[in-house]
């Protein structure tokens, strides 16, 4: 009886947790993909997300971007490079607080061609 019992609240349960915490559904670049240019890096998110800091780095340093959103939570955080990125790969790595609490955090790379 006790253990039909917690079966039944593991499955009753099982669609909260699930949907618990914000993930990121898409970003601009496209993790992996290869651009010639790169106006705005975005990441959409599912829940709204706070981002509490972000980074983009090439293979030689750190690139400075001005950041339009994500102070406030937002569904669509929005980062500009302050310069054109030179040919080269990039990673962009990110931190946040899910709108449960919970924080998070995440990255994607992409190769700006020549």
């Amino acid at each position: 009886m006790i253990k039909q019992t917690l079966v039944g609240l593991v499955v009753a349960m099982a669609p909260m947790l699930a949907a618990a915490h914000s993930k990121s559904e898409a970003t601009t670049p496209a993790d992996g993909a290869s651009v010639t240019d790169v106006p705005e890096l975005t990441i959409r998110f599912d829940d709204p997300m706070r981002i509490i800091s972000v980074a983009l780095t090439s293979h030689d340093d750190d690139v400075e971007i001005e950041r339009e959103t994500g102070m406030d939570p937002t569904t669509e955080f929005r980062a500009m490079p302050l310069e054109e990125l030179a040919p080269g790969s990039y990673r962009f790595d990110w931190r946040g607080m899910a709108s449960d609490g919970h924080p998070m955090q995440g990255s994607f790379s992409f190769t700006v061609a020549e």
